[in-house]
């Protein structure tokens, strides 16, 4: 069974931080790339930042670039978002997902419409 899990959302105040977690299970972790999500409440999904596990290399929106970090632990087979300077635009269910084929896309691979695997999400709500 492959299972997506994250953690680490929750109400936090404009300017403070949060951390959140995606326990990746039931695929090779390193053969993957993992990617965070986010829906905003009446908009449409977008790409945040996405991790290449095999060699590592990272990529994230320019909206949230100087703020947010992607990170792994692959002893844990976990990925990490770490969000800095949080402003009430970033509310939002947080998803990750995993894709075998994403890292083809390059810095495009928020535009491609279909990973493989995803978790349920956990709410972030920034408070002005």
């Amino acid at each position: 069974e492959v299972q997506l899990v994250e953690s680490g959302g929750g109400l936090v105040q404009a300017g403070g931080s949060l951390r959140l977690s995606c326990a990746v299970s039931g695929i090779k972790f390193d053969q993957y790339s993992i990617a965070w999500f986010r829906q905003a409440p009446g908009k449409e999904r977008e790409g945040v930042s996405l991790i290449t596990i095999s060699d590592g290399s990272k990529y994230t929106v320019d909206s949230v670039k100087d703020r947010f970090t992607i990170s792994s632990d692959n002893a844990k087979n976990t990925v990490y978002l770490q969000m800095n300077s949080l402003n009430p635009e970033d509310t939002a269910v947080y998803y990750c997902a995993a894709d075998s084929l994403a890292h083809l896309y390059g810095e495009s691979w928020a535009r491609y419409p279909q990973f493989e695997y995803w978790g349920h999400g956990t709410l972030v709500t920034v408070s002005a």
